[in-house]
């Protein structure tokens, strides 16, 4: 008789405690915490995208053997940095990770930029159908990297308010869950700008 009673107090218990949860957004934090995830990955794959077109970039520039050294070199650098800085999902509420992250895709979005601007002071380059066709990829890369940034910021920013609302904020400090950081570039308007493929004024040769 005891056992029985026990039993159902316990389940009376677990589900109230079940209401409760609901009622304060547990559930919310984990489908939004999920989405954030889930959009985060895409960005990575966005990014890694373009750092896997940038060898290939490289080497055709290279072909022209009077381009800037010196513009190659930083694209090389900054590529390297951007790629040896892996943020996982699970550090997304890392605020400083996150601004490293941000700082070196910044550089490498930086440096492209340069060498597409330099490059058309080479007719030959210019001329050059492999280049092109990389340019008009790249151009595609980011322009897929800032639909899935924006993805990312409106995942974010549904979190956050989650997580900051009463009494919702009451269930994310019982359960650990910190606002994630989000993704903002000091010079945003020129990263995020994908690189102009202007074929109409090519010099005929």
């Amino acid at each position: 008789m005891f056992a029985s009673t026990t039993r159902r107090l316990t389940l009376l218990l677990v589900f109230v405690a079940t209401l409760g949860l609901s009622g304060c957004g547990y559930n919310d934090f984990q489908r939004l915490d999920e989405e954030a995830k889930s959009a985060w990955a895409e960005v990575l794959n966005q990014y890694q995208r373009r750092a896997d077109l940038i060898p290939n970039l490289v080497e055709t520039v290279k072909g022209e053997a009077s381009f800037e050294q010196e513009t190659l070199t930083r694209v090389i650098e900054a590529r390297a940095r951007a790629t040896a800085i892996q943020l996982s999902p699970e550090m997304l509420d890392d605020p400083q990770a996150m601004e490293r992250f941000q700082a070196a895709q910044g550089q490498l979005g930086s440096a492209l930029s340069r060498l597409l601007a330099v490059s058309e002071n080479y007719p030959n380059l210019k001329a050059n159908q492999g280049f092109q066709e990389l340019r008009v990829q790249l151009e595609g890369t980011e322009n897929r990297v800032t639909v899935a940034r924006n993805r990312y910021i409106e995942a974010v920013k549904s979190y956050n308010v989650l997580a900051r609302s009463f009494p919702n904020n009451l269930t994310a400090m019982l359960f650990g869950y910190q606002p994630k950081a989000g993704f903002t570039v000091a010079n945003e308007a020129e990263i995020s700008a994908p690189p102009r493929v202007d074929f109409g004024d090519q010099e005929k040769r």
